[in-house]
């Protein structure tokens, strides 16, 4: 007897511990439209060095020091991805690249929503570092990665870099 009350006791504790648990994608998330797409600039991550302590002159000074061809802004292509397609526009001053924003991204569901919060500002943040699209792709994320350096790509090349 004792050993079926112990089993219906340990079993309604972990019904009541499995069923009070709270995922992360139980929540209300937020979906990106194009006016919330992510983005990253090259002033803006020129701020946050310098305010780190860290000397910014080179990066602020590159932004600037290059205008011999007008400042443009191009769209790479839409690429499809399994989870949805990823589309950026990169802003180039001169053979500069001073901005990077991701204009679709998978967002249909809460964990693909979670997984490009947190790999787009990397992936961009890694743009803007390297200047181009020799990038490394970020783990967890392979599809977005794939589809990122895709149309990441495709604005390089219609901006002559």
């Amino acid at each position: 007897m004792r050993r079926i009350v112990l089993w219906v006791l340990s079993t309604l504790s972990a019904l009541v511990a499995l069923l009070g648990y709270h995922t992360s994608t139980s929540s209300v998330m937020a979906t990106a439209a194009p006016e919330n797409a992510i983005s990253g600039s090259l002033r803006a991550q020129a701020a946050t060095k310098s305010t780190s302590g860290s000397a910014s002159g080179s990066a602020s000074g590159s932004a600037a020091g290059q205008s011999s061809t007008p400042a443009s802004t191009v769209m790479g292509e839409s690429v499809g991805t399994p989870y949805g397609p990823v589309q950026v526009r990169v802003a180039v001053d001169g053979s500069t690249i001073t901005d990077v924003t991701v204009l679709r991204y998978p967002d249909q569901d809460g964990h693909s929503v979670q997984i490009n919060q947190y790999a787009l500002p990397q992936l961009i943040n890694e743009t803007l570092d390297a200047q181009g699209s020799g990038i490394s792709m970020v783990s967890g994320a392979t599809y977005t990665s794939q589809g990122y350096l895709q149309s990441l790509q495709s604005a390089l090349d219609q901006a002559g870099l």
